[in-house]
């Protein structure tokens, strides 16, 4: 049975926007774009979830500050060509 609003429990809001809170510092593997493969698509800078993705002049930047190396950008890249690697590797 599906709740209403009134009926799930309270969560903390913030009051401040998402950019002040560096959470790359978590991250164990972080993506790593080949730019020779790169078609410019922007569909990796589209599906991350934290938008640690920039794009400068179309090209794909990632923000490693904010990056949580979830991979989501790296599975929905139609080129394949940001492979995620361990941060110890990098």
């Amino acid at each position: 049975m599906t709740k209403s609003y009134e009926e799930l429990p309270l969560t903390p809001i913030s009051t401040e926007p998402s950019t002040i809170n560096l959470t790359g510092l978590w991250r164990v593997i972080r993506p790593v774009v080949d730019k020779e493969k790169c078609k410019k698509c922007k569909i990796c800078w589209k599906f991350c979830p934290d938008a640690a993705i920039k794009l400068v002049d179309g090209e794909p930047v990632i923000d490693l500050r904010y990056c949580k190396g979830c991979g989501i950008c790296a599975f929905e890249c139609p080129q394949k060509c940001i492979i995620m690697v361990r941060e110890d590797e990098a």
